[in-house]
């Protein structure tokens, strides 16, 4: 046990457990066991530097606990999140839970939900009585965002959790589509390969028809046969143009119907006024956005600084459209665009976070008309470092609307048929805009951000909604122009409310788990390059592998595994800065249409710089931790919703080729099997290990490969391989393959191999001996 210096101070630690007060340096030194206790007890605090202060470390003392922790990290005992240190498979302080039951007592038992970890563990969800009678009671079958504290009593649960928001009530039901058998028996084609098919009797049918998707509400298993539901409402036939997106509409439960008071708000919104506002209407800009946008949320202007003092300076102006001018706080309009989070992208339809008298109408910046907007005018020195910035609360008048390939076709010479739009804007606005851009990208290539290169596919759709071709869009100069300019505002958003010391939400993005660096580390090895240890990591080191791998046969493998070693961004009240960009603070700031996180750093802007009374309230900071999870949380659902819609629309498109063959890439590999990847159409599916071959395949996580034990060949993430379609399910955007490609040698297995390849020895060692003659003893 650590010992105490007599004469230190001690005081109790918020688990009781006593600590050394910061009184003198080298006073205490904690053992593991301590520190691992303290992190367990105090999950909100428990960064290096708030375990230093519990235990009094200074000077050297906090040179050892670094070391002292990152050997709990090798050891597998701690990992890192968001600067802060838990214990694996520990839940996040704040973390969505499924309740399903109550225990002896009567008290709320939950567990993770399945989106938020793989934790098995109970938490035992406490109401409080002061809440009671002010919004939603949490009940069985509900999801809830709660507080999650560890147990305090060893006979106790493993965590307890206070509720912070319950989510839309959600009943015991699944989706699934009605069809009808030769005998005309009905039953339902499940739209989740977990879920079973179901029988529906005629007297539980309701409206449903055939080929309609509905909500079953299973009934009464029997103990024969398949089980049976009743329909008890019907979300839409899947002979519309839009039914593959409605199905990931409801099984995400993803808010698509504004509610009357939210549609009434919105029209009854009128104009913005000039008051308050500075007039830019004469200021030429313009908005560059894909051809198919409906809303324009941020427009662009640049021209060269004319100080004598910056030399090849350019001021970049970025308009974006002031939402919270409409958008007021605690409105029928804020509570559903918070509910919401963000606008939802199918291919086949947006689901906004704003109706459209907003979104498409008063906030849209339209060509030729008056908007409010909120504008910040930078200035950059010729090395492409930002020498000032100031933002405005204004009104303006957009000189043009511009496609990207527009835009990018008048600069290279060859305009198209919209000559008489871009022509006028040649020379006083693109020009200035490109130039500004190259003064830009010098400061971008100085600051060295996250380099990957991983093409996104576009799906085309026809009238009907199914797939005609998939796209690889063309990445322009035009694209990249506008991504640096929105970056440079955002950055300033965050950079003027720290200054001015006004809370706020940051996006934020941790730098890779020590766990993750060590297990790229390992796989680089195997093709030759390596990760530098210790030092701390910057993107620039990533950069540098991916530059040595390009153009070699393994690039596109390097880029995926380079990803997957990164950190997943998010929201939060509390910065710690963005690894991918490379940059100490960030904000979003420049989609308050499509995304409610910008929303509040416009209001914390307007708050903090005196620009109306409509800036973000004290109620508001006060719940800034809850309202980054919300929204952290629904910004998870709308990728999971998207991108099962892709697989859905993927595996419809391939459904009528059963059978055939296909050019496809490792895209990931589990114990289960191999993920394949359809480079033409951007689709997934499965190999299971048990089609692989006649050699039991162990799992390689380091090299991210599925190894033969025997013959030490295999299959690698990122391998190009042959594979024939075997099963195909695309209601639930499932496809099996299976596999001709034959396994390769491999570069020499990692220790991960090794260990695991020992645990499935000392199984087989256990596992019972059978008679030799291989024949069971009769009864």
């Amino acid at each position: 046990m650590a010992k105490r210096v007599p004469g230190t101070k001690t005081s109790r630690g918020k688990s009781g457990n006593t600590v050394a007060a910061e009184t003198e340096p080298n006073a205490f030194r904690p053992t593991r066991d301590q520190v691992l206790t303290f992190i367990a007890e105090n999950p909100d605090r428990a960064s290096k530097r708030d375990i230093a202060k519990a235990f009094g470390l200074r000077g050297d003392d906090r040179i050892w606990l670094k070391a002292l922790l990152a050997d709990l990290q090798d050891d597998g005992l701690l990992e890192k999140r968001a600067k802060r240190l838990h214990r694996p498979g520990a839940l996040p302080h704040v973390a969505v839970l499924e309740i399903y039951g109550r225990d002896t007592d009567g008290g709320l038992l939950a567990r993770p939900s399945e989106t938020q970890s793989d934790v098995d563990t109970n938490v035992v969800v406490a109401i409080r009585a002061s809440k009671i009678g002010k919004g939603p009671v949490p009940g069985i079958g509900d999801r809830v965002l709660a507080r999650v504290f560890p147990g305090e009593e060893a006979d106790g649960p493993d965590y307890t959790g206070r509720v912070m928001k319950v989510f839309e009530k959600r009943r015991d039901t699944v989706l699934g589509v009605i069809r009808q058998l030769a005998d005309g028996t009905l039953r339902t084609e499940a739209v989740d390969r977990r879920q079973p098919e179901m029988l529906i009797d005629p007297e539980n049918l309701g409206d449903g028809q055939v080929g309609d998707l509905v909500e079953l509400e299973p009934l009464r298993p029997t103990r024969y046969g398949l089980p049976r539901g009743k329909v008890v409402s019907v979300v839409g036939s899947l002979t519309s143009e839009k039914a593959v997106s409605m199905i990931a509409i409801h099984a995400h439960e993803i808010p698509h119907v504004f509610p009357r008071d939210v549609l009434e708000e919105a029209e009854a919104a009128g104009a913005a006024s000039l008051e308050g506002r500075e007039d830019w209407r004469n200021v030429r800009l313009v908005t560059i956005d894909p051809a198919d946008a409906k809303d324009h949320d941020d427009a662009v202007f640049a021209e060269p600084d004319t100080d004598a003092a910056n030399p090849g300076g350019v001021v970049v102006t970025v308009a974006i459209a002031d939402v919270a001018a409409y958008v007021r706080p605690g409105s029928a309009l804020d509570r559903e665009a918070l509910k919401r989070g963000n606008s939802v992208y199918f291919p086949d339809r947006v689901v906004p976070m704003l109706p459209e008298r907003i979104s498409n109408d008063l906030c849209s910046l339209r060509q030729g008309e008056d908007r409010p907007a909120l504008a910040v005018r930078m200035t950059f020195a010729a090395d492409g470092r930002k020498v000032r910035h100031a933002f405005h609360r204004i009104m303006m008048r957009s000189s043009a609307k511009l496609a990207y390939q527009q835009a990018q076709a008048a600069i290279d010479g060859a305009p198209d048929e919209t000559t008489e739009t871009t022509a006028p804007l040649l020379d006083g606005v693109l020009k200035p805009l490109w130039d500004a851009y190259a003064v830009l990208s010098r400061g971008r290539d100085q600051r060295g951000p996250l380099e990957l290169d991983l093409p996104e596919r576009k799906l085309v759709l026809k009238p009907d909604g199914t797939v005609d071709r998939v796209t690889v869009p063309e990445r322009l100069a035009a694209h990249r122009l506008i991504e640096e300019f929105m970056i440079q505002a955002n950055v300033a958003a965050a950079e003027t409310l720290e200054a001015r010391k006004q809370a706020l939400v940051y996006r934020i993005h941790d730098a890779p788990s020590l766990a993750k660096q060590e297990s790229l580390r390992e796989f680089l090895q195997t093709v030759g390059l390596s990760l530098a240890r210790g030092a701390q990591l910057r993107p620039s080191q990533f950069n540098s592998i991916l530059e040595r791998a390009r153009g070699q046969d393994n690039e596109t493998l390097i880029n995926e595994v380079v990803l997957r070693s990164q950190s997943q961004a998010e929201y939060a009240p509390g910065n710690i800065g963005h690894f991918g960009l490379n940059l100490r603070r960030y904000a979003h700031f420049t989609s308050p249409i499509r995304r409610y996180a910008d929303l509040i750093v416009h209001r914390a802007l307007i708050a903090a710089l005196g620009l109306g009374k409509d800036g973000l309230t004290p109620g508001e900071e006060a719940r800034l931790e809850d309202t980054a999870a919300l929204i952290s949380a629904a910004e998870r659902r709308a990728m999971a919703a998207e991108r099962d819609t892709v697989d859905r629309l993927i595996a419809e498109h391939l459904a009528a080729r059963k059978g055939e063959t296909f050019e496809a890439r490792i895209g990931g590999v589990t114990k289960a099997g191999l993920f394949v990847r359809l480079p033409q159409y951007g689709a997934d599916g499965f190999v299971p290990v048990s089609t692989l071959g006649n050699d039991y395949y162990i799992y390689d996580e380091a090299a991210h490969s599925l190894v033969g034990e025997r013959r030490g060949k295999g299959f690698r993430l990122g391998d190009s391989v042959e594979v024939k379609l075997v099963e195909i399910a695309p209601l639930a955007g499932s496809m099996r393959f299976e596999m001709l490609s034959e396994p390769r040698p491999l570069p020499a297995a990692t220790r991960s191999f090794h260990k695991a390849k020992g645990q499935t020895r000392r199984l087989q060692s256990k596992a019972p001996r059978r008679a030799q003659s291989g024949r069971g003893r009769s009864k």
